[in-house]
């Protein structure tokens, strides 16, 4: 739906394919027009602009194969009478939005975009249509955003250079080996990156418990306590953990006990009954849910007893069919 008559007017021409093909021949860079197959051409129904400026500007979206694949011009009209200093970056932003949308499935390469603005202001545009030109420093934005990004790949640093890295080298040693195999194997990097003093306990604390909680390690213990002899200074923080993870695990296997237990009695309870579960109750038990088939059960979750599910008094023959219990 167009929002105004300007909108309406310029959607109408320039959604016909000539008239487009004329448009872009007459004003895309020598370049990128060389490359253009204009005959497939092929509108896209899309618009970019932010809700609140659609009585301001009107957008139109073409695909075209080129010589080197798919690729898009993007158009945008300005309705207003004085020029916006910012459209140049507005014209990237929507550039990004509409690359995102057209990514290509299953590839690892982006679509090629060309952006054109079509302006009809009464002053003619003093501003520049470079987004960079918008930094402070265009110089310096260049680089950052016309470069490639930098790439901190911790899993390739040797360790006796992660060491090195003051404040940050414990949580980039951590980073590195939280996914090997046994973490026990680093308690001698782990203990010189402490030892420099660079972290404090509560940091040391919360990474202690990232590793123990996400890494692999055979005896959490063990290995708190090999770092607590090399470590004197932090050997009640690391009691402390490991007096934790004890109390956890504790609880985890009361709570397994209770739920194995709880279990057992149905079974035996339904058994005693002369009521045999269904083949589907016994093949969900494994996953904490009980089912029947009557039609009048529903689905019961673990935690409540089968003998409160099961009827007290036998079901007539016909309902005891229907339910699978026979």
């Amino acid at each position: 739906m167009t929002s105004t008559p300007h909108d309406a007017v310029f959607k109408r021409f320039l959604r016909h394919p000539e008239t487009a093909t004329d448009f872009l021949t007459l004003y895309l860079p020598e370049a990128i027009r060389q490359r253009c197959d204009f005959s497939t051409l092929r509108l896209q129904s899309a618009s970019f602009i932010d809700e609140d400026l659609r009585a301001r500007y009107s957008d139109v979206l073409w695909s075209v194969q080129t010589t080197c694949g798919t690729g898009y011009v993007y158009v945008v009209i300005e309705h207003q009478s004085s020029p916006d200093s910012h459209m140049a970056f507005r014209l990237m932003r929507y550039a990004i939005a509409a690359m995102q949308r057209h990514r290509m499935p299953g590839t690892k390469r982006c679509r090629w975009w060309c952006r054109c603005f079509l302006s009809r202001c009464n002053q003619s545009v003093s501003f520049s249509l470079n987004w960079l030109d918008e930094f402070a420093d265009p110089q310096l934005a260049t680089t950052l955003y016309g470069c490639p990004f930098p790439l901190i790949d911790v899993t390739v640093m040797p360790d006796d250079d992660i060491v090195q890295h003051r404040r940050v080298a414990l949580l980039e040693l951590m980073q590195k080996h939280i996914r090997q195999r046994d973490l026990s194997g680093i308690t001698e990097s782990l203990a010189a990156v402490v030892m420099l003093g660079y972290t404090n306990r509560r940091q040391l604390r919360m990474l202690f418990h990232y590793m123990l909680q996400y890494g692999n390690t055979a005896e959490p213990g063990v290995f708190l306590r090999r770092l607590a002899r090399r470590l004197p200074q932090y050997e009640e923080t690391l009691m402390s953990i490991a007096q934790k993870l004890k109390q956890e695990g504790r609880q985890q296997g009361r709570l397994e006990g209770r739920e194995e237990g709880h279990r057992r009695a149905c079974k035996k309870a339904a058994d005693a009954r002369r009521c045999a579960l269904p083949a589907v109750c016994y093949r969900m038990a494994s996953t904490k849910r009980w089912y029947r088939r009557s039609p009048d059960c529903r689905l019961m979750n673990y935690s409540r007893c089968v003998v409160n599910v099961l009827p007290r008094q036998p079901l007539p023959g016909a309902k005891i069919r229907r339910a699978g219990l026979r």
